[in-house]
């Protein structure tokens, strides 16, 4: 088996749940909480020109936004918590799934680009 027929068979949504390289799926993909690595140390992918802008926190708006007004509906209609509750409850709550989401889904973002970079152009990792 070829190296790029190793490649095509790396999952962009393992890779990018993982953290880990979108063309190999083995050297990691961050150095810090969200900062690229500037190239994998396994397949020595080159990683720079990575950037997956706002399109994660699109998102974590739209998926936390959900979940945190959803449950908040449900809980003031069904117990009436007084103001301060909700803030005390929800707040951290999003910020915690804001947090908690937007590692994985930078990393599916960027390994997402990288497939379709690769499959559109014929790019060669």
């Amino acid at each position: 088996m070829s190296e790029a027929s190793a490649a095509r068979e790396v999952s962009p949504w393992t890779a990018g749940f993982t953290g880990r390289c979108p063309c190999c799926g083995r050297g990691k993909l961050f150095s810090g909480f969200l900062s690229v690595v500037p190239h994998c140390d396994v397949c020595g992918l080159d990683l720079r020109a990575q950037d997956s802008g706002d399109g994660p926190v699109a998102f974590i708006i739209l998926i936390v936004g959900f979940v945190v007004v959803g449950a908040a509906l449900v809980v003031e209609v069904r117990y009436e918590w007084p103001i301060w509750a909700h803030l005390v409850v929800w707040l951290p709550l999003a910020i915690a799934l804001c947090l908690a989401l937007m590692r994985p889904l930078k990393a599916t973002l960027i390994a997402l680009q990288y497939r379709h970079w690769r499959d559109t152009l014929g790019g060669e990792g």
